[in-house]
């Protein structure tokens, strides 16, 4: 895998829903379509050899396969047998992940999954120690790493540019809809616990509120967070907002020497010393679209994944991670049916 100059051969599982070539460019701004996202991004590059669409559906899926100009499979264990890829990327419905996971893992090929990891720790486990078992290359997509701002953000914090951490906030409110009572804690919210850990360290314990006012679960809620290094921090996330809204997603971080913000991850980054009315902020410029676009924080993973997979490192943001963001979603339902503080286990 060191060689730099071969093509690696990826292939897809699942890709989202029906897509016409009229609807293809549309398809890619939407939240809901982010396997096209997968698919984008392995057509499009010159280092990748796109061998394979595998779908539920085979007409469907024969569709996909033709407008992205690769082959369509409808079971994986045909897939992996006639192509051997070099790197799985999989992009199913969000409770769906397990089944096909533990598949590719046992069959040993490196993969790439989306959030979250799955819904039930029992399942996580299993996935993480399988991949341990045969030291299978394993990633996640936590791409809100990536953007900009959030790279800015990290930077800062490692620098001692904020100095001592006190407190982080994080807000991120949309629409959604599923049949599992905690989806927003779990499917959404999964970007808030690695983002925070990411930039403040691991969260040492969580107390929750959390509402189902509208129906359809608990799809508003608000967790209080304490830090391993004694900040402490909030998480404000729901399913009856909009990403229509400005301001939609927001994270906040002070520490003793100054205080950083960022505004819907790609949009803005500001930074100011303590008690300096002047900051510094950074926007994309005119002609910077690659920043300013969510979906391409996705491309820029995909840069760092390739190149871990080719000089056999880890992946840059591994499975692990969806891990424990799913360790702190549990310590979060349990503290709100027991109405306590609950420690989010190592």
């Amino acid at each position: 895998m060191n060689n730099a100059d071969k093509k690696l051969k990826v292939a897809l599982i699942g890709a989202g829903g029906a897509v016409s070539s009229r609807g293809r460019a549309e398809g890619f701004q939407s939240a809901g379509s982010w396997g096209l996202q997968h698919a984008r991004i392995w057509e499009a590059r010159p280092d990748v050899d796109f061998c394979a669409i595998v779908g539920r559906k085979a007409a469907r899926t024969e569709e996909k396969a033709e407008l992205f100009g690769t082959k369509a499979y409808t079971r994986i264990a045909d897939m992996l047998e006639k192509e051997t890829p070099d790197l799985i990327s999989m992009c199913l419905p969000n409770q769906g992940h397990f089944e096909a996971t533990l598949e590719v893992i046992q069959s040993g090929y490196p993969l790439l999954v989306e959030k979250p990891l799955v819904f039930s720790l029992k399942e996580a486990d299993i996935l993480i120690n399988e991949a341990v078992k045969r030291n299978v290359f394993f990633a996640i997509n936590f791409n809100h790493r990536f953007a900009k701002p959030v790279q800015l953000a990290h930077a800062a914090i490692q620098g001692g540019k904020l100095g001592e951490l006190s407190f982080a906030t994080w807000r991120f409110g949309g629409e959604g809809s599923s049949d599992h009572p905690h989806a927003n804690l779990i499917e959404t919210q999964c970007h808030g616990f690695d983002m925070l850990e990411y930039l403040c360290g691991p969260v040492e314990s969580v107390m929750a509120e959390m509402t189902d006012k509208t129906g359809g679960g608990y799809r508003t809620l608000s967790l209080a967070l304490r830090f391993e290094n004694g900040a402490v921090g909030s998480l404000v996330g729901s399913y009856d907002s909009s990403y229509a809204y400005p301001d939609t997603h927001r994270v906040e971080i002070n520490g003793s020497l100054g205080r950083c913000v960022i505004q819907d991850t790609v949009k803005k980054y500001t930074f100011h010393a303590a008690g300096n009315e002047v900051g510094e902020s950074w926007e994309a410029g005119y002609f910077n679209d690659a920043d300013r676009d969510f979906h391409r924080t996705f491309d820029n993973h995909i840069e760092a994944l390739l190149q871990a997979l080719r000089n056999g490192e880890a992946p840059p943001v591994h499975a692990s991670a969806g891990y424990r963001a799913l360790l702190i979603a549990e310590a979060a339902i349990q503290s709100y049916e027991l109405g306590r503080r609950v420690r989010v286990e190592k």
